[in-house]
């Protein structure tokens, strides 16, 4: 098997830029959590809309429909949604600066106000009592992270146990050539791989600072570890969009799925986004002009939604929070590398959990504090490319974890 870049050759490095420092984005303190959930419309159904375009919100539509199963027990939201999954950014740094999702000079949070490995492992370990059953790692880059090899095999113990089905993680793959046998070792069986294009040029322009050649050895070394991968596609119109092809083939012909992202309006680096946005319906369009694509029932717990492509035998997964919104089976809370529960990616606010945590020698306050955010869970995200400030939000994408 050929792990070498099918299109064309160079080495795609470029020079890492600087660190700077953070301020926080805006946070409620979970002890000061009270009442019901907030009701949001919810995003208004059709087809995909225009490129550069998106569906009106109706603020006063019907509620979402309850999709909660009465037997099932753990977290549940205010509108029945039962949240099993929680993405964990252990870092907001990363190695990369790709242009949809971190600026090209950012500011990072200083380390004194960073979660320990030990207080990550713990909010984790209280949401898998609460009925969590699927963590996955993000950052930034989660393998910048010192010890994360080590929370990997930490967090294990809940597979053992049978209380946890799952540890995932989302990575650039820069560095998964000296880290995939470890993270295999350690527990970890699935992990998502950011790569938006085959081209050594684009590359360079989309990530700034990263190298392809880097990520491919990864993906390699990934393939030897055993690990299963999914590569992650975000589309941007004039960008990659015209390339889906040729990295779907090569996804599939190494054995993994693609998931292609629709690019949304988060943080300081979203100023272009707007016109990059492509909606995946025309992205599924022309697929189908060369590929037959057939619907698929398969989920992986999270939003895509699948199809086989006959000719290759692969999967493509399309997840469109623009275009097709998903919220009414939202299953997932985010929690970032300084503490703060993050219960919508396109919502501003968070429940700062770190002083319970800090305060507490116990679990009964965080555990509380946890269920009350949840419960204050939004009905839905509010991205609208129809509104001059494309329902963005400010917190940034490296930092929340995507």
């Amino acid at each position: 098997m050929h792990w070498d870049n099918p299109l064309r050759g160079g080495d795609g490095h470029i020079a890492v830029g600087r660190v700077a420092t953070l301020g926080t984005s805006p946070r409620i303190d979970a002890r000061s959590i009270a009442g019901t959930a907030d009701t949001w419309g919810r995003t208004a159904s059709g087809d995909h809309p225009a490129a550069g375009q998106a569906s009106n919100v109706s603020s006063d539509a019907a509620p979402l429909p309850l999709l909660a199963d009465p037997d099932r027990s753990g977290l549940v939201d205010g509108l029945g949604r039962h949240i099993d999954y929680l993405r964990i950014s252990v870092t907001d740094r990363c190695n990369f600066r790709c242009t949809y999702c971190i600026g090209e000079h950012p500011a990072f949070l200083p380390k004194s106000e960073v979660l320990t490995l030990g207080e990550i492992d713990r909010i984790a370990s209280t949401f898998v009592a609460l009925g969590v059953r699927r963590l996955r790692l993000t950052g930034g880059e989660p393998l910048v992270r010192r010890g994360i090899v080590g929370l990997v095999a930490s967090l294990a113990r809940h597979l053992k146990s049978g209380d946890l089905d799952e540890i995932t993680m989302t990575t650039n793959g820069a560095l998964l050539g000296h880290f995939a046998g470890s993270l295999a070792e350690a527990g970890l069986r699935r992990i998502n791989v950011s790569l938006d294009t085959l081209d050594h040029d684009t590359f360079a322009r989309v990530s700034r600072f990263g190298s392809l050649d880097d990520v491919l050895t990864g993906l390699q070394a990934a393939h030897r570890a055993g690990l299963t991968v999914r590569l992650n596609c975000v589309v941007q119109a004039g960008i990659n969009d015209r390339s889906i092809d040729e990295l779907m083939m090569f996804a599939h012909g190494r054995g993994m799925d693609l998931a292609l992202i629709e690019t949304m309006p988060i943080g300081r680096a979203s100023g272009e986004r707007p016109d990059r946005y492509m909606p995946l319906g025309l992205v599924r369009a022309d697929l189908e002009k060369r590929w037959t694509l057939v619907d698929l029932p398969d989920r992986t717990f999270g939003p895509a939604r699948y199809v086989r492509v006959r000719e290759t035998g692969g999967r493509v997964g399309f997840i469109t929070p623009i275009s097709h919104g998903f919220c009414e089976g939202c299953n997932r809370v985010r929690l970032t590398c300084d503490g703060r529960l993050t219960l919508c990616l396109g919502r501003d606010g968070s429940v700062d959990l770190k002083p319970v945590l800090r305060a507490s020698a116990g679990d009964e306050a965080i555990r509380a504090a946890i269920a009350a955010a949840v419960a204050q869970k939004p009905q839905r995200h509010g991205f609208d490319l129809s509104h001059a400030d494309r329902g963005g939000v400010s917190h940034s994408m490296h930092g929340t974890g995507g």
